[in-house]
């Protein structure tokens, strides 16, 4: 399964919430709602998620294995470099 598209529908500044991602695997199949999250570890994503009558969240969807989460992440977080040295580059304020 390859990632054939990734596409970062909203950025923030604000909060730890930082991006909120579209990802296409193999032109054929999306996965909407992937977050962008900022903590004092670092960078990362958090897969589509609902919350359940007891309270906890679970994933709709997620990769099945270390090798696919890296290979999303890697993707997801590489545009999300890009579209902020874009938007940094365009409005000449950084993005925090």
């Amino acid at each position: 399964m390859k990632i054939t598209d990734v596409r970062i529908r909203k950025i923030s500044k604000e909060g730890r919430m930082k991006a909120i991602v579209s990802v296409t695997f193999d032109e054929a199949f999306v996965v909407h709602d992937i977050k962008v999250i900022e903590k004092d570890e670092g960078i990362f994503i958090a897969m589509p998620s609902r919350k359940n009558i007891d309270g906890e969240f679970r994933d709709i969807a997620h990769p099945i294995n270390k090798e696919m989460r890296e290979t999303l992440q890697e993707a997801v977080l590489s545009e999300y470099k890009k579209a902020i040295d874009e938007n940094t580059e365009t409005d000449n304020t950084p993005v925090e």
